[in-house]
């Protein structure tokens, strides 16, 4: 696909520098940085990121005409690769390199976008979307929450199918297995819909085999299929801030690319289908013990006399610092848990990393007394609290056994 420059450099002020560089003899290496402001509605984020050698003909003459050739060698994704020859007079033979040359290009993506789903997730990505400029149409089985980004400019279809048969690309940000299925391939599902030369993207955290059932079904119309479940809560989602884990027909992530540099950080291709709800799946699995271990941490420290917030700092200083400690660790040892990562769907990725490493015969004895934990904060009415909350099954397990 060819690439569209979006914002351009300032060619004067490029030579200039690069000229005041090779006049310095007494110092062959200089390195700067450029970052022009983009020329359109998408995100003003490092997208390409490009080093540039510059380099003079042989000749040592000062008098010698030649060549000056500016090589910029891509390091992006987009794998661009540019040669620029400006020619001049050269005093000295000189080398110089500059690095992070920082320039928004994308291959932008003309489309029709579809989103299934605007619970915590799918909403503010969807907005994410609305707002870089997308033509976005929604769904959702409660149509209220399609209204605010219908009024942000998004239109609305009544059915998943309606989606998928109006648009070019469809993303699905569904709950669990059991709705990514219902919303791809029950009644009036995405499967309905889609056809040859259009693609569909399912970024719920589902298990494999739901993962390979609904790519079934998409190829089985013609279509494409990619799996990308998100790393990432409700902060990152807003923020466009998510780590996609991808995997499925390589030309749809090629297709998807420049949407899903909208929605996140970072994006990995890691090969056939399935491989993308595993590697979520065992990410969820670790997160889920983190926090459960975390949790053991703050009520052991307070029960010794300790300060639960010292506790909070050393941790976050420390070498097994992480950005889930600092900032959910203030509001445990406050007993709030302002939902971001619902506690209900903590537990269903930690049953789903057990059925997973069951089927490869893997021991996970930590991650199987974390769901139990899980479990019982569920049994006290927590399933729609943040995942910080499962603190509370051992405050109450400590009552129950004082």
């Amino acid at each position: 696909m060819p690439s569209t420059l979006l914002a351009k450099p300032n060619i004067n002020n490029l030579l200039s520098a690069t000229a005041m560089a090779l006049c310095s003899a007494f110092c062959p290496r200089i390195s700067t940085n450029f970052r022009p402001k983009p020329f359109s509605s998408f995100p003003s984020k490092p997208l390409l990121s490009l080093s540039f050698k510059v380099f003079s003909s042989q000749a040592t003459d000062a008098s010698s005409q030649g060549p000056l050739i500016l090589m910029l060698k891509s390091e992006s994704k987009t794998g661009l690769t540019c040669f620029i020859s400006v020619y001049g007079t050269i005093a000295t033979r000189c080398y110089l390199t500059l690095t992070m040359i920082m320039l928004n290009v994308t291959d932008k993506f003309s489309g029709r976008v579809g989103f299934l789903g605007l619970g915590i997730m799918g909403s503010p990505m969807a907005q994410n979307l609305i707002k870089a400029g997308c033509d976005v149409i929604v769904w959702n089985r409660t149509k209220s929450k399609c209204d605010p980004l219908i009024s942000l400019g998004a239109k609305y279809s009544s059915s998943p199918e309606e989606v998928a048969a109006n648009c070019d690309v469809t993303f699905a940000m569904l709950a669990d297995p059991e709705s990514a299925i219902d919303v791809a391939c029950g009644k009036n599902g995405a499967v309905s819909g889609i056809g040859p030369g259009k693609g569909y993207v399912d970024i719920s955290t589902v298990d494999v085999a739901t993962s390979k059932l609904i790519n079934e079904h998409i190829k089985a119309r013609g279509a494409l299929f990619l799996e990308a479940p998100v790393s990432g809560s409700k902060k990152p989602a807003e923020d466009g801030q998510l780590i996609f884990l991808t995997a499925g027909d390589r030309s749809l992530y090629e297709l998807v690319s420049p949407l899903l540099d909208i929605l996140g950080k970072s994006r990995f291709y890691l090969g056939e289908v399935g491989n993308g709800a595993a590697m979520k799946l065992v990410v969820n699995m670790i997160m889920g013990s983190m926090m459960a271990s975390f949790s053991e941490g703050i009520l052991l420290s307070k029960k010794v006399g300790l300060d639960p917030s010292v506790l909070v700092e050393v941790v976050s200083q420390g070498a097994i610092s992480a950005p889930m400690y600092s900032l959910k660790g203030p509001s445990m040892v406050k007993s709030q848990y302002p939902t971001a990562f619902p506690l209900k769907h903590q537990q269903k990725d930690l049953r789903l990393a057990l059925g997973l490493a069951e089927s490869v015969s893997q021991s996970t004895p930590i991650a199987a007394a974390a769901n139990e934990l899980y479990k019982v904060a569920k049994s006290y009415g927590l399933s729609d609290e943040d995942f910080s909350a499962v603190i509370e099954a051992l405050k109450a397990k400590s009552q129950d056994t004082a």
